[in-house]
């Protein structure tokens, strides 16, 4: 599915490596971690064997990259670049008006959020420096979407809508077609971790999903930009699943078992997805929620580029219980995670990014992030 208008990435596509480094990632020449291309369009018809060797190749991806590029997806053209157009259009308002699309609190994961004034790494327990450059409009489930269960508006709280012509459409279907992705990827990933295919559908009937479109814009008056402010800080995702559509801009790195942080582009056609806390927390940490950042997006002179991304956060119903599957926990052993639910893991997350308040309860990844390597 290729991005209309997108600006050309200035370094080249990532190389597919053919050899694991000693923690299993597969790193490529120029510091381009592989993040596997992984075709999942033969998933609802295929054979039980098709259908093994694809939940296999999921398994292998989720325990040494935590990332995949997923080809095969069904998500038409069209959608893409009516998605692409609003996104645009919603980001060239004046900023003034933007602003006033913000949420009332920064409790409320809805609306308008202006440059600078994030820290994501403080979702980890880890303070910046600096805060965050990109600037975000973020959508998700409310709860009159879900007659007669009486959900919380504190986790279910409703959009704000700008009133741009074909926005609100545009943007819906995109959350329809990326939501309903990141449900069939539920699906492979049960098969793969040997469980009934819905066997996550209890926990997601009424799911805290969030679609967060993001700008990196372009400065007003400087042409270059230190890399080493954050265009978004280093975190991990705090759900199930990711869907995560960008240009082909170099800024995404994620970080590999030893610590080190190498550049990540989509592949033409593909969706990036990546895996988040709470999958991490259910396989007994089997499989990674890999940490990632978005440098500044430079082009090879230094001077910035414009970037686009949404990433459609799929993370399950704010009251289900998320606990460590037994057959991902060795016989004898203790589980590596406490249980939580949903809400309470979202929250504590959620107020470290947004509302500036440190979450302390993510100390194995804070531990990360401190010892990764700044080369």
């Amino acid at each position: 599915m290729a991005v209309p208008r997108a600006p050309a990435a200035t370094k080249g596509r990532p190389t597919m490596g053919s050899s694991d480094g000693p923690t299993g990632d597969r790193a490529a020449p120029g510091g381009v971690l592989e993040v596997p291309v992984i075709d999942i369009s033969g998933w609802e018809n295929g054979t039980e064997a098709a259908r093994t060797a694809l939940a296999t190749a999921v398994d292998r991806a989720a325990r040494t990259v935590g990332f995949l590029q997923i080809r095969g997806h069904g998500i038409p053209q069209e959608a893409a670049g009516a998605f692409a157009d609003a996104l645009d259009a919603f980001f060239a308002l004046p900023m003034e008006e933007k602003k006033r699309l913000r949420a009332p609190s920064p409790d409320i994961n809805r609306g308008y959020t202006p440059p600078r004034t994030e820290k994501l790494s403080l979702s980890l327990g880890v303070p910046a420096a600096a805060e965050d450059l990109f600037e975000a409009f973020n959508v998700g489930s409310e709860a009159s979407s879900f007659p007669g269960l009486d959900l919380p508006e504190a986790h279910y709280p409703a959009n704000i809508w700008p009133s741009l012509p074909g926005f609100r459409q545009a943007v819906e279907e995109w959350c329809r077609r990326a939501g309903g992705l990141a449900r069939r990827m539920t699906g492979i990933f049960a098969h793969a971790l040997g469980l009934p295919e819905g066997y996550f559908a209890p926990f997601t009937d009424h799911s805290l999903d969030v679609l967060r479109m993001n700008h990196y814009p372009l400065p007003d008056r400087e042409l270059a930009v230190d890399r080493g402010r954050m265009g978004m800080g280093a975190h991990t995702d705090y759900g199930i699943v990711t869907v995560l559509w960008a240009d082909r801009v170099p800024g995404l790195q994620i970080l590999d078992g030893d610590g080190r942080w190498h550049d990540v582009l989509p592949e033409p056609g593909c969706l990036l997805v990546n895996l988040g806390d709470l999958l991490a927390r259910w396989t007994n940490d089997r499989w990674r929620s890999t940490m990632h950042r978005v440098l500044p997006p430079t082009d090879e002179q230094g001077r910035v580029v414009r970037r686009r991304s949404a990433a459609y956060f799929h993370d399950g119903n704010w009251d289900a219980e998320i606990s460590a599957l037994p057959g991902c926990v060795p016989p004898g052993t203790a589980p590596r995670h406490p249980p939580t639910t949903v809400g309470r893991h979202l929250t504590g997350k959620l107020a470290g990014s947004r509302a500036g308040r440190r979450n302390d309860n993510s100390p194995r990844e804070a531990a990360r992030l401190r010892a990764a390597r700044s080369d």
